[in-house]
């Protein structure tokens, strides 16, 4: 399955928690594994607390604090920084599932991370059942 994600600024993460939920429950898969993949270099998937949205604008400060988007790279394109905040965060997350609901703790949402946006991109989820 594949779900397209709009971005609107250059760094962004972007609660796809309830998405992910649907096609977990349109699947009908009960009990399993749910892969969630982000195919582009420049962007990543990662689990955090979704309650408050300061999190995630901490979470952008200090990434954009480790890794400024201006300084002596050697990528030609431009956008190194996209591709390193990428490597930090990561490509992939796995989440249990169990009774056709992601397993994911109180506060927990799953987020897209937007490295070199605005842009369209694409989520892809792999439901494996028990």
């Amino acid at each position: 399955m594949r779900i397209p994600i709009k971005t609107h600024t250059q760094t962004e993460m972007i609660d796809v928690t309830a998405r992910i939920q649907q096609q977990v429950t349109e699947s009908g898969v009960a009990n399993g594994l749910c892969v969630v993949f982000v195919p582009h270099t420049t962007a990543a998937v990662t689990i955090n607390e979704s309650a408050d949205p300061a999190v995630r604008e901490d979470i952008l400060m200090v990434l954009n604090q480790m890794v400024p988007w201006k300084a002596a790279y050697r990528h030609m394109e431009g956008n190194s920084p996209a591709h390193l905040k990428t490597t930090l965060v990561g490509s992939s997350e796995t989440i249990a599932v169990e009774d056709g609901q992601l397993v994911l703790g109180t506060w927990q949402g799953i987020f897209f991370c937007e490295f070199d946006g605005p842009r369209t991109r694409k989520l892809d989820i792999r439901l494996i059942g028990a």
